[in-house]
């Protein structure tokens, strides 16, 4: 069986199939150009530079193909890094399908799309109710395939569902622990969150940001199409129900300079942007720690303060931390 990307040790011989999720050329001290790339499979993506790069090999190496790699597995200011020796296209009858390097969320889609529709049917007020199923019929393909994030926390396929139905369980704890929650504006809020994001980014194979995604970004993106869908089920949108939904996804990322217009001025707000703060840090860390061995730190997190984290030896092995296997 062929070894993933993080199966190679420390300065072992790497030599594999792998996918060249990012390519991008850059200038190097001496005027040459070099690719900085970034190979990703199952198990995760490593960085590596592919120094003087020719004009053939900038046109031969871009995003979203498949290469054959020599090199060795090496740590560059903490994180690992692959020192590249050979690398060449695939050939007619070697791995050339692209979604078989793509990391998978754990769970399947049909299972997310019960577990959301189970919270979809407890938001009892009318207008969320109605604006929510309005939107996930509209991105339902795009919302339960691409991830959450090009880079930081959930950047799989599915990660965006993924995240989306793990807040919404964390929201469930808290609604039950704080009886005073509003648990249907919570849940529409954390299933409408992210939803932009279906238009701020291409999708769940070398993800990159589309135009509307760079210059008006997903929180502004998702609340327009509120605001559309209100107008096509002709509910006021100036209704305080609505302005309310609206203002859970415009403060949602917390403080303006995060992103958010509006910092949270609801309880429910607040709550959204904390869990899904905590959902995003956790599932970083975990992912993090799975590549990291008992007794040593992980890479530096870069959306964690450039933080590493050391994994304990007396209580924690493989099996407690998500394996490759189980993303199949």
């Amino acid at each position: 069986m062929a070894k993933k990307l993080f199966d190679y040790q420390l300065d072992e011989p790497v030599d594999g199939f792998f996918l060249l999720k990012d390519s991008e050329v850059r200038i190097a001290k001496n005027g040459k150009k070099f690719l900085a790339i970034n190979f990703q499979d199952t198990s995760g993506e490593i960085s590596g530079k592919f120094w003087d790069a020719s004009d053939q090999d900038v046109e031969h190496f871009q995003a979203g193909r498949v290469v054959h790699l020599k090199g060795k597995r090496e740590n560059y200011q903490g994180n690992p890094q692959i020192k590249i020796q050979q690398m060449r296209l695939t050939h007619p009858g070697e791995p050339q399908e692209v979604t078989q390097f793509v990391e998978h969320a754990p769970l399947n889609t049909s299972t997310m799309e019960d577990e959301v529709n189970q919270f979809v049917f407890a938001i009892t007020e009318p207008n969320w109710n109605r604006i929510v199923r309005h939107l996930l019929t509209e991105f339902h393909a795009d919302f339960f395939n691409y991830p959450a994030a090009k880079k930081n926390h959930h950047a799989f396929a599915g990660g965006l569902a993924y995240h989306t139905l793990s807040i919404l369980k964390l929201a469930k704890s808290v609604a039950d622990q704080y009886p005073h929650v509003n648990r249907p504006l919570l849940y529409a809020g954390a299933i409408l969150h992210d939803m932009g994001k279906t238009i701020e980014m291409s999708g769940p194979v070398s993800t990159t940001y589309t135009l509307a995604g760079n210059l008006v970004g997903h929180i502004v993106l998702i609340d327009e199409k509120i605001v559309e869908a209100c107008q096509q089920l002709k509910i006021d949108e100036q209704s305080e129900s609505v302005l309310i939904l609206r203002h859970m996804i415009l403060a949602h990322h917390g403080l303006l300079e995060y992103g958010s217009p509006v910092r949270p001025h609801i309880m429910e707000a607040e709550i959204l942007h904390d869990l899904d703060e905590l959902d995003a840090s956790i599932q970083m860390m975990q992912t993090s720690l799975g590549h990291a061995e008992p007794g040593t730190y992980t890479e530096r997190i870069f959306a964690m303060d450039g933080r590493n984290f050391y994994r304990p030896t007396h209580d924690l092995t493989k099996g407690d931390l998500p394996t490759d296997d189980a993303q199949n």
